[in-house]
C-alpha cells in the first residue's frame, strides 16, 4: 500500500534527476541530493533557477551554494499545520515532506476515535525530528503528546514549529534522550500510550555518543516499544529510509516483533515530481493497527 503525499501546496518536487532533486518550498527553489533519483536529467533549463543548490563532498557533508541571499529561515504550510523552514549544513531543511500522508492518517484516526468517545489520548513520537508528527496529532486532539529525539538544538526548533501552530497550551512533552534508554524506562514506569510513530535513523549518535544502527536494533526498538502500546490503541507507525530493507523485511519485522493482535500495512512513502507527472520514493512505512 503505496502512500503519495499529493495535497501540498506551499511545496513541490518540480524535477529530480542525476541523483538530485529540485524543490520549491513557499518560493524558494532548492537542489538538493537524493541517491534515489538515478535516472538523467532531461532538461536542466529549470534546474539553473535554483536559488541555492548544495554540494555533497567527496569526504562526506558538504556545503550550500546560494545564488541569491535567502532568510535564515521561513515558513510553509500544509492544510492547518506551519513549519519553520532553513537549510542546514547537512542538506536537510527541517522537514520531510513526504510524511504528510502519515500526518494525515493520524490526524484522521484521532479526530475519529475522540467523536466516538475516546478520552485521554496519548502519542508517543521517537525521533521525533522537528516534530511534524508531534505537532500534527497535537493539533488533531491528541491530550498528550511526547516528543522524544537525542538532539537539544532539533527538539529546539521542534519547540519553534510548537509556537507557529499555537500550540503552547497543549500538553507536549519535549525529552532530548537516547530513545532506546527511553522507551526502556516508560517500560519500567507502566507508561502506556494510544499511538506511536518513529521515524529512526540509518545511522546517528545518541546525547552522549551512542552509536545507533537500524540494521542492528529495527526488531529490538519495535518490540520494546510495542509493549508501551495501550490496551486500547490506535496504531504503531515505523518509517524507514534504509535502502537494504525491503518491504517484506520490514513487514516481517512488525508481524515478528508487535505483541499485540493487529493488522500490518507497509509501502512506500512517495511525494508527486510535477515534471513528466513522475514520482519520487522516499523510503517505506510500516503501519499496524489494531484488530476490531
Amino acid at each position: 500500500m503505496n502512500q503519495i503525499a499529493k495535497d501540498w501546496i506551499d511545496y513541490e518536487v518540480l524535477d529530480t534527476g542525476n541523483r538530485e532533486k529540485l524543490e520549491r518550498w513557499n518560493d524558494v527553489i532548492l537542489r538538493r541530493p537524493d541517491p534515489v533519483a538515478i535516472w538523467p536529467i532531461e532538461n536542466d533549463t529549470q534546474w539553473n533557477k535554483a536559488d541555492a543548490f548544495y554540494h555533497r563532498s567527496n569526504q562526506g557533508g558538504g556545503h550550500w551554494e546560494f545564488k541569491k541571499p535567502l532568510k535564515e529561515f521561513w515558513t510553509i504550510q500544509y492544510k492547518d499545520l506551519r513549519f519553520k523552514i532553513s537549510p542546514t549544513g547537512f542538506k536537510h531543511t527541517g522537514l520531510f515532506p513526504e510524511q504528510a500522508s502519515n500526518w494525515d492518517f493520524m490526524m484522521k484516526t484521532i479526530a475519529q476515535a475522540k467523536a466516538e468517545g475516546k478520552k485521554d489520548i496519548k502519542i508517543l513520537n521517537l525521533f521525533a525530528y522537528t516534530g511534524g508528527a508531534t505537532m500534527a496529532c497535537s493539533k488533531a486532539g491528541a491530550e498528550e503528546v511526547v516528543h522524544v529525539d537525542a538532539s537539544k538544538g532539533i527538539n529546539e526548533w521542534a519547540k519553534e514549529n510548537m509556537r507557529l501552530n499555537h500550540l503552547e497550551d497543549h500538553k507536549i512533552r519535549f525529552i532530548v534522550d537516547d530513545v532506546m534508554k527511553f522507551i526502556q524506562r516508560e517500560i519500567r514506569r507502566g507508561r502506556k500510550y494510544d499511538g506511536i510513530v518513529m521515524d529512526p535513523p540509518s545511522y546517528g549518535r545518541g546525547p552522549k555518543n551512542e552509536v545507533w544502527k537500524l540494521e542492528n536494533s529495527l526488531y529490538e526498538l519495535v518490540h520494546e516499544a510495542s509493549k508501551l502500546l495501550s490496551d486500547d490503541p490506535l496504531f504503531l507507525i515505523v518509517n524507514c529510509y534504509t535502502t537494504g530493507f525491503s518491504l517484506c523485511t520490514l513487514d516481517e519485522v512488525m508481524k515478528r516483533a508487535i505483541i499485540q493482535p493487529g493488522t500490518i500495512e507497509v509501502g512506500e512513502n512517495l511525494l508527486p515530481v510535477t515534471n513528466q507527472n513522475g514520482i519520487l520514493p522516499c523510503g517505506i512505512f510500516g503501519r499496524w493497527t489494531p484488530k476490531k
